[in-house]
Formats: C-alpha cells, structure tokens, sequence
C-alpha cells in the first residue's frame, strides 16, 4: 500500500516542476530573444514480483510481474524555435533570421543570446545596455591602399562605432573615363582657328582632391589628330605645370615630359595603344596615362587616369556616335565627419560621412552551435558553453548555416500561449489525478486499520 503514497507523491512533485516550467514560459511571454522549455517524463523504479520464464515443451513463457514506484522529470528541454521577428525601426536593434547567437563578453568570459537589443555606449562601444556586455565582432582595418578591408579570420574582439569620428581627406590617385569619342569628328589641324580648334575638341572636368583634402579641378581634352588617333591633354587647376606621360606614377618623370599623350584606336572601336612624347608606349592591358603637378605647398600630385583596356569596350571607345566621354570617378575626397551608419543582413557595420565617403567600420559576429541544446542558461536571455553543447563555431552572418542579420528589428518569444495553456490544464489534472492517488491509498489504509475493531 505505502508504494502507491510514494508514487502518488513522486507525481506531484514532478508535475508542480512542469508546473514551474510552464509559468516561467508564460512569465517570459513578451522577452526579446527567450526560447521557452518543455518538460518530459519517464518512469522510474519497478519492483519485480516474480521473473519472466522461457517456453517448455510442456507450456508457455511467463511474463514478469513488476509493479512501478512513480515517474520522474526526463528533461527539460530548451526549444530553439525562431520567434517571429518585430520591426522597431532602431538600427543597432538586431534579430537573427535563422540560426546562430550573437556573441557577449565580460572580459575573458563568451556568453551566447539572441537577443539583439544593442546599443552605443559613451565610448562608442556596441553593448548590452541592460547589462553593459560587450557585442562581439572585428573592426574593419586600412590596407595598403587605404581601403577598409575586415579580416573576418581573426579573433573577435569589442565594436566600436567612432560616432562623430573623422574620415581624413585622401589624395586623387585615380580617375577612370568611359563612353565615347565620335568617329566622325573633324581632324584638328594647325590651320584651323583656336576657336575651331576648341570646337573641335572634347573637354571633360571633374574635381580631384589634394593630399589636405582641396578640391580642384581637372581638366581632360580630347582632340582627333589623325583617322583612329585622338590626342589627350591634361591641366590641373592651381598646378604651375602639369605634365602627363606613361613612366611610372613612382617615377620622374621622363624628360622633355608633356602634358599630352596619343590614343589610338583600332577599325573596330576599341582602344589599340597610347604613346607619350618621349615616345613610350602601351599595347597591352589598361591603358593608364600619369598624370604628374605640383601645387605650391602640397604635396605632389600623382594621379592615374584609366583610358580603357585595349581591345575592350569597358573605357574610351570611338564609334559613329555622339561623343559622351567623361571622367566618370576618381577617388580621393575631403575631410568628412561619421554622420550615420547601417548594419547589413551579414553584420556589417557603414558608415556614411559628410564627405559622402562610405566605409566599413566593423563587422557583428554570430556563433553555433552542433548542440545548442545543451547550453546552459544562465538568465538575462543570456547561455554559456557546456561540455555537451559543443564549442562556438564563429563566423560571418549569412555563411556555414548561419542565419541572416535583420538590423531595426527583434526577436519575440516563441512561446505559445496556446500550447502553453493546454500543457497547463493537462498539468493540472496529471496533479489532481496523483493527489486522487494519495488520498485513494490514504483511505485504503484507514480501511485496513479499522479491520482490527
């Protein structure tokens, strides 16, 4: 009789934890990031009464006859579920479209979460602000070029977001052309009139950047020389002189050095050569021009202009058709002040100067799991590693099975209120029903007592 107690009261038990578990689901209804919990059972001990028996010529197996002792708690699982994704419109707000958790520190200690409700604190570092962890990810570094490369192979370390920050002016050494010169343009000659001549030509401007971040402008002229052959001139406004030629942008220039160099082209449109006055020439490749002027106290400027690829159409071409040649990008600007920026669906972080620059500031890390299932929740939305979970596999957004980065958003709950109402109820009669098992074997046992009277 007294078994029936104890598994009676080992129902109770155990039904009051599903009971815990459910209302902390519940409780958690409306937190951004949190997976809720399920409870299993299985029973327990069973106390055999007699042993099974093998078949004999003469009869049949028996089966055993054990009688159990009460159910336990099998686990308590965390479902990883996504919860549906809510729109708040705040850019360091971030929600994972898919699996991975950001990443957390304290110093030297990882915690795990996916929720994504960020900030910047007053250093410009990207935190909890709930609890002051650090959003883990890498900062974008300068190469040789000057051009923001992120080295996602690296450790990751703190995001910090240089609000306000400055962007410095870079020099012009670079400016590409495309479109078209017209195949039937007249031939510039030395009879013609200067205002013919400049009739004649193509000018095309655009502003390059000095080594302090001064505009100036930049003036390119194309003038047809002969059938297939345009001559390019270059000046540079505030440059006493200017000379253009093919020797190397690192070089001297050659001597007897111009301002002007020969572009040809083939039957077919496309670029052929380029030769400068001291007779060098490119036949092969990109067909790059260095420009070379000095602009009293600034450094010296040295600038690339791309004229096309022979044999391509990607840059200076001459067709029958109306000239559209222009200098179409350079790549220097001025002094430019970090005014806003935006994380994409792979965590990086741009930022938009006033300059009107672009540049990648960092990058948000995410990490998962082979086991996410046996993270250890340590409270705050917030899980550590267990030796069951499997180690961090850390990455870009979007790569090797991880989810997407959805910045201005968050992550609901995925708790449902109707599952969990229902898992309520049949908790609630599993308990009475074991509490119907205690007072049943109660009053059995009362039956027992008063057989002596």
């Amino acid at each position: 009789m007294m078994p029936s107690l104890y598994s009676g009261v080992s129902g109770l038990k155990n039904h009051q934890v599903r009971m815990n578990v459910i209302g902390n689901n519940i409780s958690n209804v409306n937190t951004y990031g949190f997976k809720y919990s399920r409870v299993t059972f299985q029973d327990l001990l069973y106390q055999t009464l007699s042993g099974a028996a093998a078949p004999t010529e003469d009869k049949g197996g028996v089966n055993p006859k054990q009688s159990g002792l009460g159910m336990n708690v099998a686990s308590i699982d965390k479902i990883f579920t996504e919860g549906s994704l809510q729109n708040t419109g705040k850019n360091t707000d971030l929600a994972i479209a898919g699996e991975g958790f950001f990443i957390l520190s304290k110093g030297d200690q990882h915690y795990y979460t996916r929720s994504g409700t960020f900030d910047i604190d007053k250093n410009g570092t990207l935190v909890n602000p709930a609890n002051g962890l650090n959003v883990m990810g890498w900062m974008a570094a300068e190469d040789v070029q000057g051009n923001a490369r992120i080295d996602t192979s690296s450790d990751v370390g703190r995001i910090q977001i240089p609000v306000y920050g400055k962007n410095p002016a870079r020099a012009t050494n670079y400016v590409g052309f495309k479109s078209n010169l017209n195949l039937t343009a007249p031939i510039v000659t030395p009879e013609m009139t200067e205002a013919d001549r400049v009739q004649a030509s193509v000018m095309t401007t655009i502003d390059i950047y000095d080594s302090e971040g001064e505009a100036h402008q930049l003036q390119v002229q194309f003038r047809k020389t002969a059938e297939n052959q345009w001559t390019v001139a270059a000046n540079l406004e505030g440059a006493p002189a200017t000379s253009l030629d093919l020797a190397p942008a690192a070089a001297a220039a050659p001597a007897g050095a111009t301002n002007e160099v020969v572009l040809n082209f083939d039957t077919l449109g496309s670029p052929l050569n380029l030769t400068d006055t001291a007779g060098n020439t490119i036949n092969t490749g990109t067909l790059t021009a260095n420009l070379r002027a000095n602009i009293p106290g600034r450094e010296a400027i040295n600038i690339n202009l791309d004229l096309g690829i022979v044999g391509e159409y990607t840059g200076v071409t001459q067709f029958a058709s109306p000239t559209t040649t222009k200098a179409y990008t350079q790549n220097g600007y001025s002094l430019g002040y970090l005014e806003s920026f935006v994380i994409d669906d792979r965590g990086v972080v741009t930022g938009s100067y006033t300059n009107g620059q672009k540049r990648a500031l960092a990058q948000v890390a995410l990490s998962i799991f082979t086991n996410p299932g046996g993270l250890n929740t340590e409270g705050e939305t917030l899980f550590t590693v267990t030796n069951n979970s499997g180690m961090a596999i850390v990455g870009e957004a979007d790569t090797g099975g991880r989810g997407k980065i959805r910045a201005g958003t968050l992550e609901m709950s995925n708790v449902d209120l109707s599952e969990q109402f229902t898992d309520m109820i049949v908790t609630q009669r599993g308990f009475q029903a074991n509490s119907r098992t205690i007072t049943t074997a109660d009053q059995m046992i009362q039956e027992l007592l008063t057989l002596k009277r």
